[in-house]
């Protein structure tokens, strides 16, 4: 239920009041680790991570303003695949910063990486005072219709103006492909070997 307050509060009062971004661009979202984020080893949960990468990535969206263009059009994002590696861990009220950016996209999906960071500290870490990238995650995302229905890729590109795109690197490709179930209406049975 927290991450429902933190996801109205960079909704509805902080994103609107940061600079509007390209769909390019890096998004820095930033946030305490509060003691709601924490686990039993008193630093902040795995599972909190991917919460915390739905709030910035809500925050890039209402910025580079695909998040009025879904309301119009009745779309809405869900998350297909998701990953994170962990490097050092974010303790309790340490404050971080989220770099979101679009990776790119392929003929199904958007591909999203994120980077939790916090200012170098010292010995071992990043030169120059640069942020030190504490945990990185990459989602894998489709755009559904309210009224029933996958978005193709295609009228996505074609309605908010993507253009430039890279390819996505194999092994995201790669990726992607490997970690996906069958379509919903598929059969997918549970059996173990």
């Amino acid at each position: 239920m927290h991450m429902f307050f933190r996801t109205l509060l960079h909704v509805l009062f902080l994103s609107r009041r940061k600079p509007d971004l390209g769909h390019w661009d890096v998004a820095r979202t930033n946030f305490i680790t509060l003691p709601t984020d924490l686990d039993i080893n008193r630093h902040m949960n795995n599972g909190v991570y991917f919460s915390i990468m739905d709030v910035a990535r809500f925050d890039m969206l209402v910025r580079n303003g695909v998040w009025a263009t879904m309301r119009e059009k009745n779309w809405y994002p869900v998350v297909a695949s998701e990953t994170v590696t962990f490097r050092k861990s974010l303790q309790l009220w340490d404050r971080f910063t989220i770099e979101s950016c679009l990776v790119g996209y392929d003929d199904k999906a958007v591909y999203v990486e994120h980077r939790y960071v916090r200012p170098s500290t010292g010995s071992g870490s990043t030169a120059g005072g640069e942020p030190e990238i504490y945990a990185q995650g990459f989602i894998r995302a489709r755009f559904l219709k309210k009224g029933g229905g996958t978005v193709p890729m295609s009228e996505i590109v074609e309605v908010l103006g993507v253009s430039g795109a890279d390819e996505i690197p194999d092994w995201m490709e790669r990726w992607g492909a490997d970690v996906a179930l069958p379509a919903t209406r598929a059969a997918a049975p549970s059996v173990w070997n």
